[in-house]
């Protein structure tokens, strides 16, 4: 007789496996262990003769639960293992096979005893809906609904189900990171000091966060700082710079790195490059910045190229989505520990205030909404970050790759 070893679960991975709801929402902190859970719920049921698929948002995350799922099923004499198709067909007539939601009409046409929906936040709603819940249907099969929260989507909505007694067929669970007994407890306050009070309750506490809730907290706390026309001698100051020509609006913000303060902008749209370029000079002739951050992208690698060549000590910043969500999540938490201080200017203000994020699977995508500016969020934003890493940054952030 062969033994088959699997993963030791922790507690509250075992309290999921016993539960005998047919539909679990599983909300949890990154690292708590989902895909361990996942995997052997969908062999478990493949070892008993039926039917299991792993469903995730892409084949890039799905390539995730395709390892580990691989790696349990190779110690099974008699296995087969498909990579192409990337399943596993098993001598007692089950099989185990890692599909992507990438198309959601994909997913019709197989009847299944058991699904795993992998980070379902991330996925369309369409693929449950149309395709996944009637192909559970003749079988009777099971689902388990596994990810970390992304605001109040439809993920939010079936885990409310799960949160109401009178619902007979859903049960749902919500596990922080803390949870894994396995994650170093020091590493979750580490995380919870160094970002945003928004992003750790969400990635690490698994709390469902409201999409319509700011990015920027305590700003009006902030905004205290006075202006000056003119250096205080003794204080280094920071330039964040980021450029526009018509539809926006070119942003110059000075912060007082001595007193980690706002304490000048100039904005304006409309004006030609040279013209900027001689503001820019005329305020680095003024201020003496230890280092000016402007934006490299489009129009800013020449205007960033030429003030360098002036000999201004410009560093370029390359925005991307992530690059982007850096110096973002750095300001956002300099506001709430309160860290920096800016001027009262109402169009700083209401940019900041008006700011938002949408989450991605990949992380969140930062923008103003529709209709609106984020040049003075960008500007103050790269500044901040000068303030931090000065001369350390670099054109593109992924060199070091």
């Amino acid at each position: 007789m062969t033994t088959i070893t699997m993963p030791k679960l922790h507690p509250s991975q075992e309290l999921i496996r016993g539960t005998d709801a047919r539909f679990v929402a599983l909300a949890c902190g990154r690292r708590w262990g989902k895909t361990r859970l996942g995997s052997v719920l969908c062999l478990a049921t493949a070892l008993s003769g039926g039917r299991s698929w792993w469903v995730a948002p892409s084949y890039k995350v799905a390539a995730v639960g395709w390892r580990v799922i691989r790696q349990l099923a190779v110690q099974i004499p008699g296995a087969q293992v498909a990579k192409v198709e990337r399943m596993i067909e098993l001598p007692t007539g089950g099989s185990v096979q890692v599909r992507s939601a990438d198309d959601p009409d994909s997913l019709r046409g197989e009847g299944l005893d058991f699904l795993v929906m992998d980070e379902c936040a991330f996925v369309k709603e369409a693929a449950w809906n149309e395709a996944l819940r009637p192909s559970l249907s003749d079988r009777k099969g099971r689902a388990l609904f596994i990810s970390t929260p992304a605001g109040q989507n439809w993920f939010w909505r079936i885990w409310n189900a799960g949160q109401d007694e009178m619902q007979d067929e859903i049960r749902s669970f919500r596990f922080p990171t803390v949870d894994n007994p396995y994650i170093d407890p020091a590493e979750i306050e580490a995380a919870r000091k160094s970002l945003p009070d928004r992003i750790f309750r969400q990635e690490y506490l698994a709390e469902f966060i409201d999409d319509a809730g700011g990015v920027f907290r305590r700003v009006m706390d902030a905004a205290t700082a006075d202006p000056q026309d003119v250096p205080i001698e003794g204080h280094e100051y920071v330039f964040g710079v980021d450029w526009a020509r018509s539809n926006d609006y070119t942003v110059f913000t000075v912060i007082d790195l001595t007193e980690k303060a706002q304490v000048y902008s100039d904005r304006f749209s409309q004006i030609d490059y040279n013209t900027q370029v001689s503001r820019l000079t005329a305020l680095y002739n003024r201020f003496n910045p230890r280092t000016i951050i402007a934006e490299y992208n489009s129009m800013g690698g020449p205007l960033v190229e030429r003030l360098q060549a002036d000999g201004l000590p410009v560093q370029s910043f390359t925005t991307t989505n992530a690059t982007k969500a850096q110096v973002i999540d750095a300001l956002a938490l300099a506001f709430e520990r309160g860290d920096i201080r800016i001027l009262s200017d109402p169009v700083f203000i209401g940019e900041l205030q008006a700011f938002e994020g949408k989450q991605l699977l990949t992380g969140i995508r930062y923008s103003a909404p529709e209709g609106m500016h984020d040049d003075c969020v960008i500007s103050l934003a790269l500044a901040w970050h000068g303030c931090s890493h000065g001369v350390q940054v670099v054109q593109d952030p992924f060199a070091a790759w």
